[in-house]
């Protein structure tokens, strides 16, 4: 009963929730505009003959997702699979690019190696509409509560990290869950220690051995384009201008939208080792703000040293900082490429009083910190 609030639904519970989401206008019509040309009738006997969760997604998710990734990229890669235990459950953390994507794909990549689908971390801000929440419930999602009080905060917290440590060890199911609250918009990926925090909050032992319990493995996700790439620059400029500026729903609707069906050139999922061992070697006696940031550090170290970069991360690192330090990894064709790839992506921002050259800086920087990164992780 701990984990009501938060649990994804167990497979019984299904059919009655199939039948809410069958009879729901709004989800009708967003089922029907992402499976075009398959009438409704049909996604809803393909819900109906899913008797669980992981069938739900192999009926339907895994083909919506198949086929975002044919339309929308130049193919997925999944790397370093080989330090896996197909018989472990693992914490993948990870940086964050798309608030569905991220997640979504991994899952897709795991199952195409013989490997169960992940348990997902969402928070309750995003879950704007009832059938969007019954949606990601059913997919296996769990919900990270936002916008409490300290106190509700800390027992929220203290809840989600039982819950994970359950879901490891108990029901043997493996997790993600972003590295940070909310995507970092200039691609500068840090853990942060509240996050750390949180997990380490529900095992009986001390900071490590609760971490060490949840087998966390650093996972590196790097997109050669990111389709939201020009509203994050549009928000840095309001988030200037307006000093109590906050997105709304709609923005958030925009950005899944955006993050979904926009074009996103190569993406590669690469995975670090379970990072156990390291955690064993760190000083358990450290105070424990210093214990944090030395665990942080090692996972970003992992995620930055894993990016796959690209053509466009080596070409925005040079115009950004007016260099050609790294002329040798992209051609003529690239650069010129990349920066018409920029000028159309300005072109789509709409604010009154744009301020270009301000935007086209932060686009850059979006593309150039994980080279920076890489660059520190790897020295």
């Amino acid at each position: 009963m701990e984990f009501e609030e938060i649990r994804p639904y167990h497979d019984e519970e299904l059919p009655q929730v199939f039948e809410e989401l069958i009879a729901d206008p709004a989800f009708q019509q967003v089922a029907c505009a992402v499976m075009p040309g398959v009438p409704f009738e049909a996604i809803a006997q393909k819900m109906r003959a899913s008797k669980t969760k992981q069938e739900f997604q192999e009926n339907l998710c895994y083909g919506i997702l198949h086929k975002l990734a044919k339309d929308t990229t130049d193919g997925l890669i999944l790397e370093s699979m080989a330090v896996l235990n197909k018989q472990s459950a693992y914490t993948y953390v990870s940086n964050h690019r798309d608030i569905i994507l991220d997640s979504g794909f991994l899952s897709v990549l795991l199952v195409e190696q013989g490997l169960d689908t992940v348990e997902i971390a969402i928070g309750d801000n995003l879950l704007i509409y009832p059938w969007i929440k019954k949606l990601v419930r059913i997919n296996k999602c769990f919900t990270v509560q936002r916008a409490l009080t300290m106190r509700q905060m800390l027992e929220s917290s203290i809840r989600m990290s039982r819950y994970m440590h359950y879901t490891i060890a108990e029901k043997k199911q493996s997790i993600w869950i972003a590295q940070r609250e909310g995507r970092a918009k200039d691609s500068n990926d840090v853990t942060q220690d509240s996050v750390l925090k949180m997990l380490a909050m529900g095992g009986d032992g001390d900071i490590i051995t609760n971490l060490q319990e949840l087998n966390i493995v650093p996972l590196s996700i790097s997109y050669e384009y990111d389709p939201c790439d020009y509203l994050k620059a549009q928000e840095f400029q309001l988030k200037r201008d307006i000093p109590d500026y906050k997105k709304t729903t709609d923005d958030d609707l925009l950005n899944m939208q955006t993050g979904l069906l926009g074009y996103k050139g190569r993406l590669c999922f690469r995975m670090a080792s379970c990072i156990n061992e390291d955690l064993g070697e760190l000083e358990r006696t450290l105070p424990k703000p210093e214990l944090f940031v030395a665990i942080s550090a090692l996972i970003d170290k992992r995620i930055h040293a894993n990016y796959r970069i690209f053509a466009t991360n080596y070409v925005a690192h040079d115009l950004l900082y007016k260099e050609e330090r790294f002329v040798e990894h992209y051609t003529a064709e690239d650069k010129k490429r990349f920066i018409s790839y920029i000028d159309g992506q300005l072109e789509r921002i709409t604010l009154p009083n744009k301020d270009v050259d301000f935007l086209r800086e932060k686009l850059l920087l979006m593309y150039a910190n994980p080279l920076t990164n890489y660059l520190a992780a790897t020295k």
